[in-house]
């Protein structure tokens, strides 16, 4: 059964073999997709140890990095489509952080992968940095795990790397902020706790949430956080320093859950899977989101500056104000915006007027996006009302 996929150019390769039934072998399978609608199979690679499956899989150049379970990480050769080869495994030590482990509870379960390191979630093992730019001879040379956690349970479940920070999905701890610019010394950022997951032992059973898998909308500073039973959270990481929670999505112990999240352009895509522990879902599928990110990302970016507004933060009348020429078209379209994207207020504008002013009191207390536009010239401000 594919458990996870990962894309490099005109390839898929999915990681083979049911984990949470533990009785299949962990594989991968490489796939053609340069005609989607005549997609097919190139290999099939299958680890001899028929147990325990696989969680995940990262590409890199000619390498593919399989997250193997208990088995730890496997290291393959990609590089001929129709012809995979084994090149290493290495599994990493299970007496940190605690020294008197259970085997069943470290897994290779999620991984960020590049520039030769890969950065590996050990499910009870925590956070384990590989140097593997020797394939042949992984080497483990950093580790961490939150000291919160000593004597009580604890996943790290997945991992994505923006430049020199490692976002890290904690099970029912939420996400922990990482710095990861020295390898050999993993420096906590912050900790993104909304379960209060450290107050006693039996949270992982009963918590609201159950992080799992990341997505990362990286020009507006949003991270997507699928979530279990709560379905899904939206953070705003714009300051890695104080992640803040800005939005969600879905219901609490309705009976679904989610497991999977991705994110292209301005959608979100979750999948949904069947569990009992431990979170209860009933409910197989996918659900594709939508949301309005009128911030400087990939689709969309800022190309006029002549927008200035003070006082921020706001308290009472907010005022709007406009350089003389930034905007060509005798009207303009003022649009303000929740965090995660949602439509709040707009307001027709004449140009020559340049400037206006709203009522902060008519908006909750929170962040907000203000934007003005002619229709060509574009211009943005992030807005705080207190």
């Amino acid at each position: 059964e594919a458990m996870n996929l990962s894309q490099s150019g005109n390839y898929l390769y999915l990681a083979l073999g049911n984990f949470f039934a533990g009785d299949q072998s962990p594989g991968l399978a490489i796939i053609d997709v340069a005609e989607p609608a005549n997609a097919g199979v190139k290999d099939v690679w299958v680890f001899p140890t028929p147990t325990q499956g696989a969680g995940i899989v990262e590409v890199e150049g000619d390498y593919a990095y399989l997250g193997a379970m208990g088995h730890g990480l496997v290291i393959l050769d990609v590089s001929d489509k129709e012809n995979i080869e084994f090149v290493a495994s290495y599994t990493p030590d299970i007496t940190f952080p605690d020294p008197n482990p259970d085997p069943a509870k470290y897994n290779a379960r999620g991984m960020a992968a590049k520039d030769n390191f890969v950065y590996l979630c050990y499910d009870a093992g925590g956070i384990r940095i590989i140097d593997v730019s020797d394939k042949q001879q992984p080497v483990e040379i950093g580790r961490y795990s939150n000291p919160a956690l000593n004597a009580r349970p604890r996943a790290y479940n997945n991992a994505l790397l923006q430049e020199n920070l490692l976002y890290v999905s904690f099970d029912y701890c939420g996400l922990e902020i990482l710095d990861v610019s020295n390898p050999e010394n993993i420096a906590p950022i912050s900790w993104w706790n909304p379960w209060n997951c450290q107050s006693n032992p039996l949270n992982w059973f009963s918590s609201p949430g159950h992080a799992n898998e990341l997505a990362l909308d990286e020009g507006c500073g949003l991270l997507f956080l699928s979530s279990g039973k709560s379905d899904l959270h939206i953070l705003d990481v714009s300051n890695p320093g104080q992640p803040d929670s800005c939005g969600h999505f879905g219901g609490i112990d309705n009976g679904i859950g989610t497991w999977g999240v991705a994110h292209y352009d301005d959608k979100v895509f979750l999948s949904y899977i069947c569990s009992v522990i431990p979170f209860a879902s009933t409910s197989t599928g996918v659900k594709i989101l939508s949301y309005e990110a009128p911030c400087i990302s990939d689709i969309l970016e800022a190309k006029n500056t002549g927008l200035s507004i003070f006082p921020n933060p706001a308290t009472s009348t907010l005022t709007v104000r406009w350089q003389q020429g930034a905007f060509k078209a005798g009207k303009l379209e003022l649009q303000v915006f929740s965090l995660p994207g949602q439509l709040i207020a707009r307001r027709q504008l004449r140009n020559s007027d340049e400037n206006c002013q709203l009522d902060a009191k008519a908006f909750p207390a929170g962040i907000y996006w203000l934007t003005l536009s002619d229709g060509q010239a574009f211009s943005i401000q992030k807005v705080i009302v207190d």
